[in-house]
C-alpha cells in the first residue's frame, strides 16, 4: 500500500499491513496488540510469554535495556520446541538503547539482542529515544564523577538510521522504526534515509 495503515482481521488478532523496508522484503502484518516486557519480574518473564503465545498472542515487544531478554528468548525457544508457535507466525520487536547510537555501536547491539532471544533476526527493530548516551562498557546509562548522565554528541540520528538500514541489508532485522522520537527528528532521518 501507499504506507497507509490497513487492518484486517484474522480471527481474534488484528492486524496492520507493513511497507516492506526494501523491494526484496516480504509484505509483513504486524499484530496490533502485543506482550510489553518492559518491567517484566525475573523469573516471572519465560512464563508470562509461554502462556501469553498460548492464548494467542503473536507479538512480543521487548528492549535490551529491560534487561530479560535472554528470558524472553528461554520462552521462545520453549513455544518454538513445544509447538507452541512457530518462528515466522510470531513478531518480534526489539529497540536499539541509547548507548548503542554510534553507528559502530548499533550492529553489535542489534546482534547481542538476537543472541539473547535465541534468534536469527528480528521483525521490527527500533530506536528506542532520539537521546545519545556515550557507550560505556558494563553500563546503559553512563554518569561522570558528579551523577549526571554522559551524553554521545557526535552521533546523529541520520548516522544511526543508516547503521540499522545496513542491518536490514544484512537480514538481521526486517522493519525498521523509531520510539518516542518528534515530528521533525522524524522527518530529517525520512529525508536522509534509503528506508
Amino acid at each position: 500500500n501507499n504506507g497507509t495503515p490497513v487492518t484486517a482481521n484474522a480471527g481474534k488478532t488484528e492486524f496492520i499491513q507493513l511497507t516492506p523496508a526494501t523491494a526484496q522484503s516480504p509484505a509483513t502484518t504486524m499484530p496490533l496488540v502485543g506482550l510489553g516486557t518492559w518491567q517484566a519480574p525475573a523469573g516471572q518473564v519465560e512464563k508470562a510469554i509461554v502462556e501469553a503465545l498460548k492464548a494467542g498472542y503473536r507479538h512480543i515487544d521487548g528492549a535490551a535495556v529491560y534487561g530479560n531478554e535472554k528470558e524472553v528468548g528461554a520462552a521462545l525457544q520453549t513455544a518454538f520446541s513445544e509447538g507452541i508457535v512457530k518462528r515466522e507466525e510470531l513478531f518480534v520487536t526489539s529497540k536499539l538503547w541509547n548507548s548503542e547510537h554510534a553507528p559502530e555501536n548499533v550492529e553489535p547491539a542489534l546482534r547481542q539482542t538476537l543472541s539473547d532471544l535465541g534468534l536469527e533476526y528480528l521483525d521490527l527493530y527500533l530506536v528506542h529515544w532520539p537521546q545519545a548516551f556515550k557507550h560505556v562498557e558494563g553500563t546503559k546509562f553512563p554518569k561522570d564523577e558528579d551523577g549526571n548522565m554522559i551524553y554521545d554528541t557526535e552521533s546523529t540520528h541520520v548516522a544511526t538510521w543508516r547503521a540499522l538500514q545496513d542491518c536490514v541489508d544484512k537480514g538481521l532485522v526486517r522493519h525498521l522504526g523509531l520510539s518516542n522520537f518528534t515530528k521533525p527528528q522524524i522527518q530529517n532521518i525520512l529525508a536522509n534515509s534509503r528506508i
